[in-house]
């Protein structure tokens, strides 16, 4: 009986000191679990694809952010945080806990970027853009051949086939990635536009339209001129006249366009050049937002069949060839000292 007494009070004996030891283990996890990690300023952690719980962890130790690499993978263990981690980049902000940066990892809410395709810029120059972004750019092969794909008009050029928009990506989106949204927002905003064009404008196709969207971009910045500008080109193509409009020449000259165009360069023949040739440019000549679409697709209502540039940023408009060239003399063969081609802004 003795005997008896004694093992029960000693079996008494562990089960307190078990139960200290798990009671105090278990306090100290909870502290540590919901203290904050070791940062005096916000770091980045990157989670590349196929990284596991483990892996992160000693990326964790080895940047100092850490002090337990134990404690904070048996979280994610008992958590099954540790299945559920997303490749990506993450902010970790000071005063933020282990626990959630355990949770922080698992959620795929990675940091935000974002890069603008700007209109009445080209193509070009917008992948200029996506270059000096944080995206991870791919070959220029594997994007040619990428936006090749991408493309469902019968066009021959990939020009003007990407909407102008800011676009929002995260760590491991390419430019490709950008270029495809782009594409397929182009697509549905010029299909929505072309639902709700006017009768009877002189466009075989909602991609004539966007062409000359692009050239309507490129003549002005200022939003209230662009449905004048189209119904000036408009009304042209209706008469049969050529459209002579100076930014499908820039565009046909490529690298030779140094700031400035001469008599010679009216003359040369391109596929761009509407002063030499009858109706629309081959393609578009740049990137183009709504309003532009709307524009070619709802042109103003008026006479006017030709418009020069002020040197304020807007235009003249004219209805007379003679009125025209009064306004050339006027605004271009006389300079104001501060010409420039688009608006001050306030």
């Amino acid at each position: 009986m003795l005997i008896i007494k004694r093992i029960f009070i000693l079996a008494t004996i562990v089960v307190l000191l078990a139960t200290l030891v798990v009671s105090g283990f278990g306090l100290y996890f909870y502290r540590w679990l919901h203290s904050p990690v070791i940062v005096d300023e916000a770091v980045v952690v990157v989670v590349p694809r196929g990284e596991s719980f483990v892996g992160i962890t000693r990326t964790l130790l080895e940047k100092g952010i850490i002090d337990d690499g134990v404690l904070f993978r048996l979280f994610g263990r008992f958590s099954r945080l540790d299945r559920a981690l997303k490749a990506g980049e993450y902010r970790v902000p000071v005063g933020m806990t282990h626990g959630d940066l355990a949770k922080l990892l698992a959620s795929g809410v990675g940091i935000q970027h974002a890069v603008t395709l700007i209109e009445g810029r080209t193509l070009q120059e917008n992948l200029k853009q996506l270059q000096s972004s944080q995206l991870a750019l791919t070959g220029n092969s594997e994007r040619q051949t990428a936006i090749n794909q991408l493309l469902t008009l019968d066009a021959d050029s990939p020009e003007g086939l990407f909407f102008a928009d800011t676009y929002h990506y995260e760590w491991g989106n390419t430019d490709v990635d950008v270029l495809r949204r782009a594409h397929d927002r182009l697509m549905q905003v010029l299909n929505e536009e072309w639902t709700q064009r006017m009768p009877d404008l002189p466009y075989n196709n909602a991609y004539e339209a966007l062409i000359l969207a692009s050239m309507i971009e490129r003549e002005t910045a200022v939003p209230e001129e662009r449905p004048i500008i189209a119904g000036v080109f408009v009304r042209r193509l209706r008469l049969g006249m050529r459209l002579q409009s100076d930014p499908t020449v820039i565009y046909g000259m490529g690298d030779r366009y140094n700031g400035s165009i001469r008599r010679s360069d009216l003359k040369r023949e391109t596929d761009w050049n509407t002063y030499t040739r009858e109706g629309l440019p081959k393609t578009p000549i740049s990137l183009v937002g709504r309003e532009a679409i709307r524009a070619a697709l709802n042109p103003a209502e008026g006479k006017a069949l030709y418009f020069v540039a002020k040197g304020d940023g807007t235009h003249a408009f004219n209805n007379t060839l003679a009125d025209h060239n009064r306004a050339v003399h006027k605004y271009q063969r006389n300079r104001i000292s501060n010409y420039r081609s688009t608006p001050l802004k306030n």
